[in-house]
């Protein structure tokens, strides 16, 4: 693991166009130019719509034209690029997906498996069934999206995680609840933590208070711009976390557990 560069993360911490994808790519086409020399840079969950219900009218097709901004932003700025969107997926389905953009244009995707059910998302969505372990610059990142992180078993997992990667639209009346709840995975995982949050209102008049943060192994923050907007990029560094794992190996006693799709 001392062998692995550092990784350069950038967070795009941004109010949102309610309903108009085409009117967010816009507003983040320039944010991600100022991300330029990062490794990975996270967008919010459903950056092209906000956290709407309305999936059948705004959902896109795997390959609509969000997909193709992403893959072209990831192009031009060779960075991946990440965040979730309303995706209609081939068996007919509506997914909160997260695409994960690669600078060679190749992509993949974590359909969103916990669904707000107090907002009815259950309703208009269909829940992912698998956990998604993807890889950058030789580190392994797992990513989740906003309810999610309410759930320790799914965010948990023996694969040696390096970076648990959380993208949410997360109102500001729970804003406790996000800022206690990424320290505990960072800890309890060994692992460092980022989550990109959003700021504004919605549509429905839902306030955002951001929040985005990147937390080290200790669920020490190590970037936390509160709720400004703009592009926060931090270093995380490689030998940190393998000296830390190193020096207190909690992993090792962890649980084993098998988890079930259904």
């Amino acid at each position: 693991m001392n062998s692995r560069p550092d990784l350069e993360l950038a967070l795009v911490q941004s109010e949102l166009d309610w309903h108009d994808a085409a009117a967010n790519r816009a507003r983040f086409e320039p944010l991600l130019e100022q991300a330029r020399g990062a490794d990975l840079v996270v967008l919010p969950e459903m950056f092209s719509t906000g956290f709407s219900m309305r999936s059948a009218e705004l959902a896109e097709p795997e390959d609509g034209p969000t997909t193709a901004w992403l893959r072209e932003q990831a192009r031009r700025i060779d960075a991946v690029v990440t965040g979730s969107l309303i995706i209609q997926a081939a068996d007919g389905s509506y997914r909160n997906r997260l695409l994960w953009a690669r600078p060679d244009g190749s992509l993949a995707h974590y359909d969103k498996r916990h669904l707000f059910r107090m907002a009815g998302e259950q309703k208009h969505y269909a829940a992912g069934e698998e956990q998604v372990l993807l890889e950058v610059k030789g580190w392994k990142v797992r990513p989740l999206i906003c309810y999610d992180l309410r759930f320790p078993v799914w965010s948990r997992d023996p694969r040696d995680t390096d970076l648990l990667l959380y993208t949410a639209n997360w109102p500001a009346a729970r804003r406790h609840h996000w800022n206690r709840l990424l320290p505990a995975r960072a800890i309890e995982n060994l692992c460092y933590v980022a989550a990109v949050n959003r700021i504004g209102s919605d549509g429905n008049g839902h306030p955002y208070s951001g929040d985005s943060q990147v937390l080290d192994f200790q669920g020490e923050a190590l970037l936390a711009p509160g709720d400004a907007a703009g592009v926060f990029r931090v270093r995380l560094p490689a030998a940190d976390l393998a000296a830390y794992r190193e020096r207190f190996p909690a992993h090792l006693d962890a649980d084993t557990f098998h988890l079930d799709s259904n």
